[in-house]
């Protein structure tokens, strides 16, 4: 099938294109609040980590919304497979001397100047490969268990081990929950479904207790006030500097919590510094612009009729959308502590470009719709 390569046509969806101009602006507002003073603590500059978060993650990711807004999204279907490999070939280059560790992990990779987190990648490249995939007509891929539902555990199981070997479980869970609500929109049995969740649930279970800092971080959910300079550290500061926000909160850059109780007030406590100083109503309006965001990218995949676009922002809509909820439920203490980070506002260049870059594709599917 022949295509444009760059699309032309039909306005981009302004709904969806206001909700992430909004988000990105909030985040690096509340960015510059919440890292003040650890910049000027451990760089000398209160501005460090806005700066940072800049030149690292907004102008690249600018860039590549306007070439994912631009790029006939089409054309990622013919690299989707290369572009998966490049990406597992990245996730193993972590373990080479390229790799560059923090915090008990191995995430990064250094590439001369370039340092960036491999994972991240995947929320673009996995899931281009899975809609491309499911989305082949030669393939009854969502019905049939030899062509479909084992090569997807064995491409799913293969991403999840590099992952674990990080570790970041945290980003097995999203990428595994949003392949399955990809493969079910394509049309999978129901089994199959119930199959891999229950598998997943065993294999996070083993996980979970085959490793003492994920079974601590787990008690300490249940049970916040046994250790509460320790592991329910986190949590139990975080609440109180949810609950002391109030409904308009303490004012903006006004956060107490963020100077000496929370221990990461840039990454996934960054919606608690938020909730603080700017209320229940800033905090709430945060998570209306997500709910809004994910609504429209489904919104907009029904809409649809090419079945590649709808698996795609299926894909994309799902991925923010645990996302972002995962990291707000787990700070607020209705899940465990997961670590992850809240999208489009916590710190890390990586992770904003390859949000605005989710988001530049989805814009040109939806000048599809």
């Amino acid at each position: 099938m022949k295509f444009r390569l760059l699309t032309k046509g039909p306005r981009a969806d302004y709904v969806l294109l206001l909700a992430v101009l909004l988000l990105t602006v909030i985040g690096l507002v509340v960015l510059a609040s919440a890292s003040a003073e650890l910049g000027r603590a451990k760089y000398g500059d209160s501005y460090y980590y806005l700066k940072r978060q800049i030149l690292m993650g907004f102008l690249p990711g600018l860039a590549l919304f306007l070439v994912g807004f631009r790029l006939n999204y089409q054309f990622y279907k013919k690299i989707a497979l290369i572009g998966l490999l490049g990406n597992i070939l990245l996730l193993a280059l972590v373990f080479s001397p390229w790799g560059v560790g923090g915090g008990g992990a191995t995430r990064w990779l250094s590439l001369g100047p370039l340092t960036f987190q491999p994972a991240e990648l995947l929320k673009i490249s996995l899931v281009i490969y899975l809609a491309a995939w499911l989305a082949n007509p030669r393939f009854n891929r969502s019905q049939s268990m030899s062509v479909g539902f084992l090569p997807f555990l064995t491409i799913c199981g293969i991403v999840a081990v590099l992952l674990l070997l990080q570790p970041a479980t945290s980003m097995v869970v999203i990428l595994m929950l949003a392949g399955l609500t990809m493969y079910f929109a394509s049309g999978a049995k129901f089994r199959y479904i119930l199959l891999a969740i229950t598998g997943g649930l065993v294999a996070l279970a083993l996980v979970i207790y085959s490793t003492p800092y994920r079974r601590d971080r787990l008690l300490a959910y249940f049970n916040p006030t046994a250790d509460t300079q320790n592991e329910g550290y986190q949590l139990n500061q975080a609440l109180i500097a949810i609950g002391s926000g109030g409904l308009a909160g303490i004012g903006y850059g006004q956060s107490t919590s963020k100077v000496r109780a929370l221990p990461t007030p840039v990454d996934d406590s960054i919606f608690a510094v938020a909730a603080q100083e700017l209320g229940f109503l800033g905090a709430g309006f945060m998570v209306v612009l997500f709910a809004i965001l994910v609504w429209r990218l489904l919104w907009i995949a029904r809409r649809l009729r090419d079945r590649f676009g709808q698996i795609i922002l299926v894909g994309f809509a799902a991925i923010i959308g645990l996302q972002s909820f995962i990291n707000m439920a787990a700070i607020s203490g209705l899940i465990p502590l997961t670590g992850l980070p809240l999208p489009f506002v916590s710190y890390g260049g990586t992770a904003l470009a390859v949000f605005l870059a989710m988001s530049g594709i989805a814009l040109n599917v939806s000048r599809n719709a």
